[in-house]
């Protein structure tokens, strides 16, 4: 039965492996070293084996200490990961979100706020990226992510389609009068190469290869087409504000579908309470958005 469980016995045990001595132990639990060696004898009888080599200098594990070691080591460190979670008096679960930097500020920014509010144990920490990201090695929740959503070693959910337009300043596009004038333009790119042709071609314009600056962000492509007078292709719904007050008008209504934004977290990563309100919340919040 759990409530037999030799915990005392244990907590010297994972000790004593860890520094592989009793007497550094015993400094750690605040206890004498005979203590834990009292401790880690009764444990030894308990399983009916040796889990130490008592050598001159030091401690030797045996390899049935090995295994268990490594089982203590990880039961310990999550109880401890759950200590730490109500620290400060209330529970906090830390949630760890990036995402493609368009989204982030033309999307989920200006919602953030009202997540806080509805979830306040929940400890989110953002981050933006330019759609590179790995999540295990970043230690990342979910990765909100901008394509085609074949990303092999992720659960993918689709958040919202963002076919792309063309975005001008409202002075640029007095000079326009159809979409082939755009091509007397500046038109800036993204590192997608073939989407200016591919806009073109939906318009039925026949185009020679666009050459123009190379953005890694929509976000900062439409800001230098506000400060520059050129012209952004572009997904409208996340530049809303900036259609609202007039900073950028779409000239024309052709669009091209080339991806869309993404919910995306490791298959191989259990889903915590956190992961799980935040996905609600978000596709929440997506469905509120098509209203």
């Amino acid at each position: 039965m759990r409530s037999n469980l030799p915990l005392n016995a244990l907590r010297a045990f994972e000790a004593s492996a860890r520094h592989l001595s009793f007497t550094r132990a015993a400094l750690e639990l605040y206890v004498t070293q005979a203590a834990v060696s009292q401790q880690v004898r009764m444990l030894e009888d308990r399983l009916g084996m040796t889990l130490f080599k008592r050598l001159p200098r030091g401690l030797e594990m045996t390899d049935e200490a090995q295994a268990l070691f490594a089982v203590l080591t990880d039961v310990f460190g999550q109880i401890d990961a759950v200590f730490r979670k109500f620290e400060g008096g209330g529970y906090r679960e830390v949630l760890s979100v990036a995402a493609v930097g368009t989204f982030a500020v033309g999307w989920l920014f200006p919602r953030i706020e009202k997540f806080r509010q509805e979830h306040p144990f929940v400890e989110l920490r953002l981050r933006t990226n330019n759609n590179v990201v790995n999540l295990a090695a970043e230690g990342l929740d979910f990765a909100i992510r901008f394509g085609a959503g074949t990303w092999p070693s992720t659960h993918n959910q689709m958040l919202l389609n963002a076919p792309l337009s063309a975005l001008c300043t409202p002075e640029t596009a007095e000079r326009l009068s159809c979409p082939a004038d755009l091509l007397k333009e500046n038109l800036l790119r993204s590192y997608r190469v073939e989407e200016w042709d591919s806009w073109f071609a939906a318009a039925g314009v026949v185009a020679e290869r666009v050459n123009g600056l190379v953005f890694d962000s929509s976000r900062l492509m439409v800001e230098t087409a506000i400060h520059t007078g050129g012209v952004a292709l572009a997904p409208p719904r996340m530049f809303a504000r900036e259609l609202e007050t007039a900073q950028i008008v779409r000239p024309f209504d052709v669009e091209i579908d080339v991806g869309s934004y993404w919910l995306t977290h490791l298959k191989s990563k259990p889903m915590t309470p956190a992961m799980e309100i935040f996905r609600d919340w978000i596709k929440k919040e997506v469905a509120a958005s098509h209203q």
